[in-house]
């Protein structure tokens, strides 16, 4: 039987592959330079000989367990205080030495570009990365990738912050990084996997967008898209196969090189598919223990932001799940300012968005960093990333870490009709409410029955703002900040920005108290 060189190659590979013995081997995110987390158990896995007994020890802690019959094995060292440098061992028939490895908090930074974007492309990039030196901050980035199915490992490494690496590591990332280690005092770790311009639905756990009925409809979506696929795209590759062997057998025989060969698109092939970088990027790295999430993502749903009522919390609580360690912080970034600003109240896309994502704040343990204020009109990457990681990290130290401080800026928290104007009350206050620059209020408008909006006077009276028009007699709606990129200065004394609201939707009930 003539066999084919690209074939005998193939078949050469194959069995040399299956000679070599398993040994241990662990997922990526197990190397040299990580940091573990503190105070919690810490489960150890990968793979080794099926029977094989495995031994992994740490500071003087270990334990043990036996490969099963896929070769999978997994322990749990016991809690361990903060500290390091150490090594981990994890021995079966042959020994893995892991080294400068780091107790301390771990947490996931995931999204979209702004999550990705880097220290080197960050605001002062010099002089951030001058003097960047901090080995106790720690990032393992995930590499990008993207599957049908859940995977077991992804590729990636840890990497010691210095002021020859930080360069590359996520902007948003490690400047929250930073304030936590400086408070703290502990090693922190980040394990990084975003990637630019994807969807929540792609971050999402099939499972979960399944069982809403609001969501089923983006798996059914997929479903068509992978059945319609298998029908038809199958038997077309299936001619261009056979078109390529005979090209090929032509070109051997010509001496001339042997073509392409033939590349299907599966649809779940492309970043934005639902769950495929959840599958590929954060399904790996569970049950690695964690102290909790950083999220910056949002600017690719704004198109549908009802939707993202649902599929944001959606996402969280099913990760939470996935991880079984309960309702660990979730921190995420609201959608900073961009295009340009308009000159009379209108519409928005992006300031609904927000509002899908301050309506996720009735989640436990959740926390919204706003950034209204430090957008940029013409670049959807705004380079502060320095006050993003500052709001995350003051989020981090109220909710998890149990410190006293003003963490948000206020936040809409009802609404009453008094006369010819409208007061408006908030939480977090931060010790009083004032204009940013020292001025007057701007940002907010006013409408009647109508919900047709104008400009709006607006004054500060202690811990609310009440907002007024001669133009609207009988105010029945407020709204503040409400655009894309909205002029506006409300914030409190802890210099944290409000976020924009509207009364006539959600968040706001449709409408507002009247007063007695």
């Amino acid at each position: 039987m003539k066999i084919r060189p690209f074939l005998f190659i193939l078949t050469l590979s194959l069995l040399s592959t299956l000679s070599i013995q398993a040994g241990v081997k662990l997922p990526a995110v197990f190397s040299s330079n990580m940091v573990l987390q503190r105070k919690a158990g810490i489960p150890v896995w990968g793979w080794a000989d099926p029977g094989e007994q495995i031994t992994v020890k740490l500071n003087q802690q270990q334990a043990s367990a036996t490969a099963d019959a896929q070769g999978q094995w997994k322990v749990q060292l016991p809690p361990t205080e903060a500290g390091g440098p150490f090594e981990m061992t994890i021995a079966g028939k042959d020994t893995v030495t892991l080294k400068n490895v780091m107790i301390g908090d771990v947490w996931v930074g995931s999204g979209q570009s702004n999550m990705a974007m880097t220290v080197g492309s960050s605001k002062d990039a010099p002089a951030e990365i001058a003097q960047a030196n901090y080995s106790g901050i720690r990032q393992f980035s995930v590499a990008q990738d993207m599957s049908g199915e859940p995977k077991n490992n992804c590729r990636g490494g840890w990497t010691v912050c210095s002021t020859n690496t930080v360069a590359r590591f996520s902007a948003a990332g490690y400047f929250f990084a930073r304030e936590l280690h400086q408070k703290l005092n502990i090693p922190i770790g980040i394990i990084h996997s975003s990637w630019g311009g994807t969807p929540a639905e792609a971050w999402s756990i099939r499972e979960k967008l399944s069982s809403e009925p609001v969501l089923k409809p983006i798996i059914d979506n997929l479903d068509k898209l992978v059945a319609d696929f298998s029908r038809t795209t199958f038997e077309q590759y299936g001619q261009a196969y056979r078109d390529w062997l005979a090209a090929s057998e032509k070109a051997r025989a010509a001496g001339q090189p042997i073509p392409v060969f033939p590349h299907v698109n599966d649809p779940r092939s492309y970043q934005s598919r639902p769950t495929v970088l959840y599958n590929a990027m954060i399904a790996p790295l569970i049950p690695y223990a964690i102290t909790g999430v950083i999220w910056y993502q949002g600017e690719a749903n704004a198109g549908n932001a009802t939707l993202y009522q649902t599929l944001f919390p959606a996402l969280i609580e099913s990760w939470r799940k996935q991880w079984g360690q309960g309702d660990f912080p979730f921190l995420f970034v609201q959608l900073a300012s961009y295009y340009p600003q308009k000159p009379d109240p209108t519409e928005s896309r992006w300031a609904e968005l927000r509002e899908a994502q301050m309506m996720t704040l009735s989640l436990p343990k959740t926390g919204m960093a706003v950034a209204i204020d430090i957008g940029e009109a013409a670049d959807i990457h705004p380079k502060n990333k320095q006050d993003v990681g500052k709001r995350l990290a003051l989020a981090a130290l109220s909710i998890q870490y149990g410190q006293t401080l003003d963490f948000s800026g206020p936040l809409y928290d009802g609404a009453t009709v008094e006369g010819g104007g409208i007061r408006i009350k908030f939480k977090h206050t931060g010790g009083g409410l004032i204009a940013k620059d020292g001025g007057t209020l701007k940002g907010f408008a006013i409408a009647g029955a109508d919900k047709k909006f104008v400009w709006a006077d607006a004054r500060i009276d202690k811990d609310t703002v009440v907002v007024s028009s001669s133009q609207i007699p009988k105010p029945a709606f407020v709204r503040y900040a409400w655009a894309d990129n909205p002029a506006c200065n409300l914030c409190n004394k802890a210099g944290l920005p409000a976020s924009s609201f509207r009364t006539d939707g959600p968040l706001g009930n449709n409408g507002v108290k009247v007063a007695p």
